[in-house]
């Protein structure tokens, strides 16, 4: 009897103790009007003290009407009843940019206006809220089975998608909703379609932004890096017409009253503390094969880690020599170390967890359930992808370095090339049609060498990135123009370079003018720049429409792929892959182990700041006025409990690219940071999720408003916020 009371008590002990342990996060970007049926119950389990109706609702509002997409790819969302909203830092960074110069230098100093008044119009800059999500998977499918083609690529065709969506709302319903739009989006690979209805802002303006010693503190040293102390957030603010409807900039637009908006937590954050985010998130592969699983590792990365290294080298030595050139090169330089960084950890994560593996498991798995269940197009649906890989393994590869080092690495690749008008009218006795064709050809030409172009940048890249392109593709395989190295330079890239600048219209803003002087139809036919930009375009031309040949059977293999798979797993949720609409995932605040006896905590504080500050180094000054803050310990209602300034927190939710400037959220709701990278270690979570490393890095909502009161004496702003103490 006493052994049985003991077995009693030895598992009641059992069950309490895994019990109180914290539950594993769930990989996956989950789709909202799902939420309830798939992971719902998972997330209360973990914490969360909603209801599905509150994030996600048909019928009312929720938070998912306070987030929106800003611009074309990051996320934001609204935290004001005056539409006031939050991005990252580096989402708003073009627009801090195009409001610089020499004279004010918000990207140094940091922006802030005082009045409504003051607040800047950003013309282009786009924000779009989601009205309605509808699955449309069976309007789809049945607009789909009236097409005679096997081989049509419609059933992916955003053109032909939208067009769908447009005829299901009806012209009549968008021509009466100003700003509105429909967009359809296809789902696992083609086999679920969701209809999304949006409503788009076109008056957005910057209300303020940090210094880029705070917003972009540690910058590409830092960048996919843990522990991170970077405010990487800006402010602006949504205005519609008088109806509140969507409009153009208008001094008599005023602040959109949005359905919702956020409330923001002072009471911080701990380890194991439920966390979601909701967003955005760009692209993922979750479905790749064992083969792509390669070819992403062996060519896609490859090209990109090699060539960027390369670019980045002489861009950044360009940019230390000149403050003119930082401020111009600054935005390409950070866009091209994100996806360098990006590429070295995917690949670190292919190998280190045996990415190729894992899928030639899945994929043997699928092979055998499909023979018990006599189901052959799934395992012919491999073989076709695997014969597919192979076979466009060196035309992709041309396409890598083409577009990387040529298309993406010189930026005179993208000269003005279609001279034909312009030569029509030289030839012409139209004085006044020259006169337009010409002014038409200044624009053009104003466009390409705008006030963020260097010609002593491009120049010096431009003779690094031949080089190495010219390395690594055989002659035969290289643009026709190229010939000309070697025929007439002898294979001297440099000199080759050097002529193109000197005797190029595009080549300065002497030549340019004095091309104007003397216009001439010989010389535009003649021009090496143009011939050389051509000859690019002409190589691009003809290895897309070799890769396309691939397009059709790879797309409906990997149809026929996917849908297997969801069939072998059943019941089993399964989330599609990322493809830049609303998204949830949810896990918890943590901390990680990125290698044996290193343990990184989840939250970092303002010392950090301190301790890495380095004013001899661009990437870590820190202003004065925050060491004067931390100094005097003035952190006010946003410290921690042990006194402490809080920075950011890391938590392993599930996110990606285009989950910049996701607002994540505590167990009730309430806004507790603003997600703006992810950890070096976690980048392969794109292909296959990494529990143990993978990391969203999020700035703690405290340090932002400790930066928008304290220290941009902004504080006004935090009047027209819910804040919860």
């Amino acid at each position: 009897m006493q052994t049985v009371n003991t077995m009693k008590k030895l598992i009641v002990t059992v069950v309490a103790v895994l019990l109180s342990l914290p539950l594993a996060a769930d990989e996956g970007m989950w789709i909202l009007p799902l939420l309830k049926q798939q992971k719902f119950a998972d997330m209360q389990a973990l914490g969360l003290k909603l209801q599905d109706y509150d994030i996600y609702s048909p019928d009312s509002s929720s938070i998912k009407d306070a987030v929106v997409i800003f611009g074309g790819g990051c996320t934001g969302e609204v935290i004001s009843p005056d539409g006031l909203l939050l991005t990252n830092h580096h989402c708003g960074y073009s627009q801090i940019q195009q409001h610089s110069s020499l004279e004010h230098d918000f990207l140094t100093d940091g922006f802030w206006a005082l009045t409504r008044e003051q607040e800047l119009p950003n013309p282009g800059l786009k924000v779009t809220f989601i009205e309605k999500i509808e699955d449309v998977t069976g309007y789809v499918k049945a607009e789909l089975a009236k097409e005679n083609d096997p081989n049509s690529m419609n059933f992916l065709s955003p053109r032909f998608l939208n067009a769908l969506a447009r005829q299901k709302a009806g012209e009549q319903y968008l021509s009466a909703n100003p700003g509105t739009d429909v967009e359809i989006k296809a789902f696992y690979g083609g086999n679920q379609y969701y209809m999304f209805t949006k409503k788009i802002y076109q008056d957005v303006r910057l209300v303020g932004a940090p210094p880029s010693s705070i917003g972009k503190f540690g910058a590409d040293t830092d960048n996919w890096m843990w522990p991170r102390h970077t405010g990487d957030f800006s402010v602006f603010r949504v205005y519609a017409d008088a109806n509140g409807n969507p409009a153009e900039y208008s001094e008599k637009n005023v602040p959109l009253r949005p359905k919702r908006w956020l409330k923001l937590s002072l009471k911080g954050i701990n380890e194991n503390d439920f966390a979601m985010m909701i967003g955005f998130p760009g692209r993922t592969n979750k479905y790749y094969t064992s083969w792509e699983v390669a070819e992403r590792r062996d060519i896609d990365n490859a090209v990109r880690i090699n060539i960027r290294n390369l670019r980045q080298e002489a861009m950044l030595d360009e940019m230390l020599k000149d403050p003119a050139v930082r401020i111009q090169y600054s935005s390409k330089y950070a866009g091209s170390t994100n996806a360098y960084k990006n590429a070295i950890g995917t690949n670190w994560a292919i190998d280190k967890r045996n990415f190729e593996q894992v899928k030639k498991e899945e994929q043997n798995k699928l092979i055998a359930w499909s023979g018990q269940n006599n189901e052959p197009d799934y395992p012919a649906a491999l073989l076709l992808l695997e014969q597919i890989v192979s076979d466009r393994k060196d035309l992709r590869f041309r396409n890598w370095m083409l577009d990387e080092a040529l298309i993406r690495g010189i930026e005179f690749s993208r000269v003005p090339t279609d001279m034909d008008s312009v030569i029509n009218a030289l030839n012409g006795k139209d004085k006044a049609r020259q006169q337009q064709q010409l002014r038409l050809l200044e624009l053009a030409y104003r466009r390409f060498a705008d006030k963020n172009y260097s010609v002593k940048v491009d120049k010096r890249i431009a003779k690094v990135m031949l080089t190495e392109y010219r390395r690594l593709i055989p002659a035969k395989s290289q643009p026709d123009y190229f010939n000309v190295i070697d025929k007439k330079f002898k294979g001297n890239v440099d000199t080759f370079v050097d002529y193109l600048f000197n005797t190029s219209i595009f080549g300065s803003d002497a030549n340019f003018n004095n091309f104007l002087k003397r216009p001439s139809p010989k010389k535009l036919l003649n021009d090496p720049m143009i011939l050389f930009a051509k000859s690019i375009q002409d190589e691009k031309k003809a290895l897309t429409l070799a890769l396309m040949e691939f397009d059709a059977d790879y797309a409906l293999a990997h149809r026929d792929y996917v849908k297997g798979l969801l069939a072998m797993y059943g019941d089993k949720a399964n989330f599609p892959d990322a493809n830049s609409s609303l998204r949830l995932t949810y896990g918890q605040i943590k901390g990680y182990t990125p290698r044996d006896a290193t343990y990184y905590e989840c939250q970092t504080t303002l010392d950090g700041v301190m301790e890495k500050e380095d004013p001899d180094n661009w990437e870590f000054v820190v202003p004065e006025k925050l060491k004067q803050l931390y100094q005097a310990n003035d952190f006010g209602r946003y410290q921690m409990p042990n006194g402490k300034m809080p920075v950011a927190f890391a938590a392993n939710t599930h996110s990606t690219g285009g989950n910049s400037g996701s607002p994540v959220l505590n167990a009730n709701g309430e806004l507790i940071g603003i997600n703006f990278d992810r950890n070096w270690e976690g980048v392969g979570g794109d292909i296959q999720y990494l529990p143990d490393y993978q990391r969203s890095i999020i700035v703690d909502i405290r340090y932002v408003l400790f930066i928008i009161d304290k220290y941009a004496g902004a504080g006004y702003l935090l009047n027209e916020m819910d804040l919860v103490e």
